[in-house]
C-alpha cells in the first residue's frame, strides 16, 4: 500500500508551482495582492501538458488554446496556482518553518518504505527527478503537514484500522507470490538485427548475413550467461555481487538482482514458469525470454491469501490518517478561498469563464460530455 501525499488531491503539481510573493504588472491573477504571472502559469501548464498521457500519444495540448483539452488543463492549473498561493500565504502568516531534523525524519521514513537508499535514488532517477527538486517538493510537503497539524488533531486507532481492514478484505488479497533475484544478459534477435542493419558495416550486408551475425551475437550472449551461471553455482553466496557487476538489468542489479515479490502475471511466461517451479534458495538454469538470458534465484515463496493485519496495520493507519488530513485541508482551503480577494486581471483565466467555455464546447459536441468537468471535481 503506497503512502499518499497529504495534499495530493488538492495540489497534484506542487513541485512545479514555486511562486514569488511579489506584485507584478504581468500578473494574470492576484491573490490577496500577491501576483501569479503569465510566466508562472505557462511553466506550470507546460509541466502538466508535456507529461500527460495525451503528450505520450503525440497530441500537442499547447497548440490550440481554445481546445477542450487545453481548457481542462488551464482550469486545473489556475486553480492549483491559486491554492498554492493561499497555502503559501497562510504558512508564512503562521511562521511555519522546516528544520533539518524535520527533513531528515521525513526522508528516513520515505527510504524505509522504499526499502533502501539505493532503491530510493534509483526511483528518483527512473522518474527523472533531481535530488534538488525532490527536496523542494518534500519541503512543501512537510510545511503542509505542519499547517494541518495546527488545524486539527487527527488520530487513527488500531480499532479504526482493523474496522477498515475487515470491511475491505478484498483489497488485501494476495496471489501466490515468489521473491526472486535475477541476472540478465540482454539478447533479443530482432533488436540485434536492427542494430546490425543500422551500423556502418550492416549497410553492406545481405539479410542472410545480418541474420547470421545476429545468431552469432545471440550465441555469444548465451555463452556469457552460461559462464555467469557456472560462477553462481560454484558460490551461490556470490549471486548478489555477480548480479551487481554483470546484470544488464541495472535497476535490480544495484540491489543484487532482487526483484522483490511478484505474482505469475507480473512476469513474462518463461520467467514466471521457471520461478514458480523452483523452491526457495535454488538457482535456475539459463532461462530465455524476449529480454535475453536470465539466471534466477528464488529466495522465498508466499501462498495466496490475505495480508495479515499486523503486517499492514501501520500502512492502513497512515492511509486513513492522510485521508482525514486531506479532508481537513480541503475544508481549510475552501475557507481561505471564500475569504480571499482573488482578482483576475486577465478574465480568460477566471475559472468561471473557463467552465463556461468548456460547457459550451461540450454542448456543441456530445462526445465531450463524458469528459471531466474540472480538475476540482
Amino acid at each position: 500500500m503506497k503512502k499518499l501525499k497529504l495534499f495530493a488531491t488538492i495540489l497534484a503539481a506542487s513541485a512545479t508551482l514555486m511562486i514569488c510573493g511579489c506584485t507584478n504588472h504581468n500578473a494574470v491573477v492576484t491573490v490577496n495582492g500577491d501576483a501569479i504571472t503569465k510566466a508562472q502559469y505557462a511553466k506550470a501548464f507546460d509541466a502538466i501538458a508535456d507529461n500527460s498521457m495525451f503528450a505520450q500519444m503525440g497530441i500537442d495540448l499547447k497548440k490550440d488554446p481554445n481546445s477542450f483539452l487545453h481548457l481542462m488543463i488551464k482550469d486545473r492549473v489556475i486553480n492549483e496556482l491559486i491554492v498554492k498561493k493561499l497555502l503559501d500565504q497562510e504558512i508564512e502568516k503562521r511562521h511555519i518553518k522546516v528544520s533539518k531534523e524535520d527533513m531528515d525524519k521525513q526522508l528516513k521514513s520515505i527510504i524505509d518504505k522504499v526499502g533502501s537508499k539505493e532503491k530510493f535514488n534509483q526511483l528518483l532517477k527512473d522518474n527523472g527527478v533531481s535530488t534538488a527538486q525532490f527536496k523542494k517538493d518534500l519541503t512543501d510537503e512537510v510545511k503542509i503537514q505542519k499547517l494541518v497539524d495546527t488545524l486539527a488533531v487527527v488520530s487513527i486507532s488500531d480499532k479504526d484500522a482493523l474496522k477498515y481492514y475487515k470491511e475491505n478484505s478484498d483489497k488485501f488479497k494476495i496471489p501466490d507470490r515468489v521473491r526472486a533475484s535475477h541476472i540478465l544478459v540482454s539478447a533479443n534477435p530482432e533488436e540485434l538485427k536492427a542494430k546490425i542493419a543500422s551500423s556502418p558495416e550492416g549497410k553492406n550486408m545481405t539479410e542472410e548475413q545480418i541474420n547470421a551475425e545476429a545468431k552469432k551475437q545471440m550465441n555469444q550472449q548465451k555463452e556469457k550467461a552460461e559462464k555467469l551461471l557456472a560462477e553462481v553455482k560454484k558460490d551461490p553466496k556470490s549471486f548478489a555481487k555477480i548480479a551487481k557487476d554483470n546484470s544488464d538489468d541495472t535497476q535490480s542489479g544495484q540491489m543484487g538482482g532482487d526483484l522483490g515479490y511478484f505474482g505469475k502475471e507480473e512476469m513474462v511466461e518463461p520467467f514466471a514458469k521457471a520461478a514458480f517451479s523452483m523452491k526457495p534458495n535454488t538457482i535456475s538454469d539459463v532461462i530465455q525470454t524476449p529480454y535475453g538470458y536470465h539466471i534466477i534465484m528464488v529466495t522465498d515463496r508466499q501462498k495466496a491469501g490475505v495480508e495479515p493485519f499486523d503486517k499492514i496495520k501501520d500502512d492502513i493507519k497512515d492511509m486513513l490518517t492522510n485521508q482525514e488530513k486531506v479532508k481537513v485541508l480541503q475544508q481549510f482551503v475552501d475557507t481561505l478561498k471564500n475569504k480571499a480577494k482573488i482578482e483576475f486581471n486577465d478574465t480568460s483565466f477566471d475559472p468561471k469563464n473557463i467552465q463556461k467555455a468548456l460547457k459550451e464546447q461540450a454542448k456543441n459536441n456530445p462526445a465531450l460530455m463524458g469528459a471531466p468537468k474540472s480538475a476540482k471535481e
